[in-house]
């Protein structure tokens, strides 16, 4: 096989691409973004002897994160870009090698060839990207744990940047990251590697509180917000992905240019920040999920600025080719991407507003609008009115529906789930995976409606932070006792960090669809279901009977 990726839920037949990658992804990518893993993996060894020492070096933490989340699926498909990262982190991994020595510390002798292999011959690294892959590791139980652990550190490293790039860091969390993928790289036992899978779970949870605090302590709380669907006259940029730096920054530059500004997808929620209300040419949001794009992207006519992952890479005849701009983590190859700036400084984004100047405005694909805003401090404000709806019997139950939408056909199953759940029930929802069901006609109970979106996906810990309010409200001693089932949609890493933050906190009897991950092995799956209660997804009319008995 020419390579081999199984990360994401869409992978060829649940098992493994191996040709090309389901995303978009072309193999020399795929080995490219494996050898950047491995080379990130010698930086970490490296990071944890310091740390060991008290060394701590905020451009290791920086670079590790970074290359971690252009590894996250549909964020970088721009080769000549990760070859580029890989030969800074031999210069990275250097330093760190200095600073050790300038500490005395002495190196064991024998160390994981991460740490030591190198080459700037384009040609060496593709052979050696080939030989350091996932499959590299024999034994199927340790791969399956091991790669887990990867990959909820890839979700994790998403968010820390997001909070890092509004000033905001928890060098706990860094360790923890440097420690665990370290661990990929030695010789540890099936136990061993659940701990640390649990361990990754529990700094989930403090990286999404780090990115909350960042984001509301930057921009406000979120509010109940109506969010327009329609469009305007003037020309616009379609602004995707979750970086809400490059939004305002974004909004700020664009203000009497006479270019409007959309969200695309999971750039949904900044509608609802105070501090993003003030700009009268934020218009709204365009379209759908982001599978979706290829379709929407052409009627849209400006240019599309992808902040992080959610890229599709559009056919050779799109319409829309030349119009795409990328930033941070995101690539693509032929797009415009505008690089980050001196520290302390913005980003220019000069070029994009440009060129949506000369564009046509983009042409209606849906009207009216959506609602949304209902993080955990808006829902705590409302939080007498919820608690008396459920002690008085209108709200018999609250369904977790957040996680990823993606392109299988299977997900129309939580179309259908929403439009059968019974009346008195509430969907609490955050990431793309309300797409499928956030422009339904679904009405409210006493006021509070039927669908309350707290946001991106890394809101999720919103949804965390509601469940155990109201389990000290309830007074109950089990996070399980409260009337909350969790039916998840996955599709990337981030998915993977936020079942493992749930699973940190207690919760169990999740759902998982549509399909369970490929890269568990069935031993790895038993263990979540024995100890966790982990399913999948079945028949909608069967397994709404069993989540609401």
């Amino acid at each position: 096989m020419s390579m081999f990726c199984y990360q994401c839920q869409e992978t060829a037949k649940g098992t493994g691409c191996t040709i090309a990658g389901v995303c978009g992804k072309t193999e020399d990518v795929a080995n490219m973004q494996d050898l950047l893993v491995y080379v990130t993996k010698g930086i970490s060894i490296l990071a944890n002897i310091a740390r060991e020492k008290g060394i701590e070096n905020e451009e290791v933490n920086k670079f590790v994160f970074d290359a971690m989340f252009i590894t996250i699926t549909n964020a970088n498909f721009d080769r000549v870009a990760i070859i580029k990262k890989i030969k800074q982190g031999f210069e990275v991994r250097d330093l760190m090698k200095k600073e050790i020595e300038k500490a005395g510390i002495s190196l064991p002798e024998k160390m994981h060839s991460s740490t030591t292999w190198f080459s700037n011959d384009v040609a060496e690294m593709e052979r050696k990207s080939t030989l350091i892959g996932i499959l590299s590791i024999e034994n199927e139980d340790i791969r399956s744990l091991k790669e887990l652990l990867t990959y909820g550190i890839k979700g994790m490293a998403a968010y820390a940047e997001h909070a890092f790039n509004l000033g905001y860091q928890n060098e706990k969390v860094f360790a923890f990251m440097q420690k665990g993928l370290a661990a990929t790289t030695e010789e540890k036992s099936v136990p061993e590697l659940i701990d640390l899978v649990m361990e990754c779970g529990k700094y989930g949870v403090d990286v999404m509180a780090l990115l909350d605090k960042a984001n509301t302590e930057s921009y406000g709380n979120p509010e109940i917000t109506e969010v327009n669907i329609g469009v305007g006259t003037n020309p616009g940029i379609l602004i995707s992905g979750h970086d809400l730096k490059d939004m305002e920054q974004l909004l700020k530059q664009t203000e009497g240019t006479g270019v409007d500004v959309y969200t695309h997808s999971e750039m949904l929620p900044a509608h609802y920040y105070p501090a993003f209300k003030k700009y009268c040419h934020f218009v709204g949001n365009y379209g759908n999920a982001w599978w979706k794009q290829r379709e929407e992207f052409e009627t849209f006519n400006g240019p599309i600025l992808f902040t992080t992952n959610c890229i599709v890479p559009p056919k050779k005849d799109a319409g829309y080719l030349g119009k795409i701009y990328t930033t941070g983590a995101a690539g693509l190859d032929g797009a415009i991407h505008i690089p980050n700036p001196a520290k302390g400084q913005d980003k220019d984004f000069t070029a994009i507003i440009e060129h949506a100047k000369i564009c046509k405005p983009p042409v209606a694909i849906e009207n009216g609008t959506i609602i949304g805003g209902f993080a955990h401090n808006q829902v705590l404000q409302l939080a007498d009115k919820v608690v008396d709806a459920v002690k008085s019997g209108a709200i018999r139950k609250f369904f977790v529906m957040a996680g990823c939408d993606g392109r299988m056909k299977s997900r129309d199953y939580y179309t259908e789930f929403a439009k059968k759940l019974p009346n008195d029930t509430v969907i609490l929802t955050a990431g793309c995976a309300k797409y499928r069901y956030n422009k339904l006609e679904l009405g409210d109970i006493g006021g509070i409606p039927r669908v309350l979106d707290a946001g991106q996906c890394n809101d999720s810990y919103s949804l965390a932070v509601i469940a155990l309010t109201l389990k000290e409200v309830f007074e109950l001693n089990d996070i399980n006792e409260l009337p909350i089932v969790y039916n998840i949609a996955w599709y990337e890493q981030k998915a993977v960090i936020v079942l493992l933050a749930l699973l940190y906190l207690g919760v169990k009897n999740i759902h998982l669809g549509p399909t369970l991950p490929g890269f568990l092995s069935p031993a790895v799956a038993k263990v979540l279901v024995e100890n966790f209660g982990i399913e999948g997804i079945g028949e909608v009319d069967a397994d709404i009977a069993q989540m609401t008995a």
